[in-house]
């Protein structure tokens, strides 16, 4: 069993992700655009995001919630 993803900011799933080798390439809004690799990851910037927001982030990334753990 998976553990349960926190409630985290847009900046620290940007800084865990940037820790796991994505680089920001863009913005739109309040829209941050990460790639690394060949995947492209689209991170809300918002104070608070729902875990369901959280996991499709993570699927994105391929990182497993285990991993996101780990370069948060």
């Amino acid at each position: 069993m998976s553990p349960a993803l926190p409630v985290v900011g847009g900046g620290d799933v940007i800084a865990a992700l940037s820790k796991a080798g994505f680089v920001q390439v863009s913005q739109r809004g309040s829209h941050v655009k990460l790639r690394g690799g060949d995947r492209t990851v689209i991170v809300p910037m918002h104070r608070e995001r729902a875990t369901g927001t959280l996991h499709s982030v993570l699927r994105q990334a391929g990182l497993t919630p285990a991993e996101f753990f780990a370069v948060l």
